[in-house]
């Protein structure tokens, strides 16, 4: 049975959860669950961390249909405690979230993204040319998101056959698994830091302040 991922439809931080399984794991112990507000590594956002009851989260990665919370002591069967390290899924949350805004700054610009990356110090997204595709560079898209976060866009989540969407306001939706603030303003101050191009791929790296 596959993990329920809860984080597909709210921001919970807390929450009672189900422990289906623990198993030694090398020197760890591996733990699956009915379902989670845990994110996985994946889709380009790091993992959360956090407790399992008095078990520490040390990592939780997809695996299959599960996800698994890799922890530091067993977690018994039966109902547990969830607690997620907010200020490690709140960095995660932002990176994420302003890389979507620079998805959607390049394809105003006739550019497609192709991949991204939200992990702190390294904030990537990359774009290949559309048919009609205008010239990208870092004041044209330091602009468009100032723009955006000013207005504060809020953010729209749906979810159909197990593809969730999310976008914020008037902006195009993406299919993506992961977290996202609620409201643009949120996000502070995203910086474009530099644009690179290399066979065809161009990359626009960013940072938080």
């Amino acid at each position: 049975m596959m993990t329920e991922r809860l984080f597909f439809t709210h921001d919970h931080l807390t929450a009672e959860l189900e422990v289906l399984d623990c198993k030694p794991h090398e020197d760890v112990f591996a733990v699956t669950l009915q379902s989670t507000i845990f994110h996985p590594q994946g889709g380009g956002q790091p993992f959360d961390t956090g407790y399992l009851g008095e078990s520490q989260v040390l990592r939780v990665m997809q695996e299959a249909d599960h996800v698994v919370h890799y922890v530091d002591r067993p977690v018994k069967p039966g109902p547990t405690t969830a607690r997620v390290d907010e200020q490690r899924r709140a960095l995660h949350t932002r990176l994420h979230s302003a890389g979507h805004l620079i998805g959607n700054a390049g394809e105003t610009l006739g550019w497609m993204p192709i991949k991204a990356h939200h992990w702190p110090g390294e904030g990537k997204v990359s774009f290949i040319r559309g048919d009609a595709a205008q010239v990208m560079d870092v004041e044209t898209l330091q602009q468009q998101i100032d723009q955006w976060i000013a207005a504060s866009y809020t953010r729209h989540m749906t979810l159909e056959d197990g593809t969730r969407k999310v976008g914020f306001g008037p902006l195009p939706a993406y299919s993506c698994g992961g977290t996202h603030v609620q409201a643009l303003n949120e996000l502070g101050q995203v910086t474009i830091l530099a644009l690179s191009e290399k066979k065809g791929v161009l990359s626009v790296r960013y940072s938080l302040d």
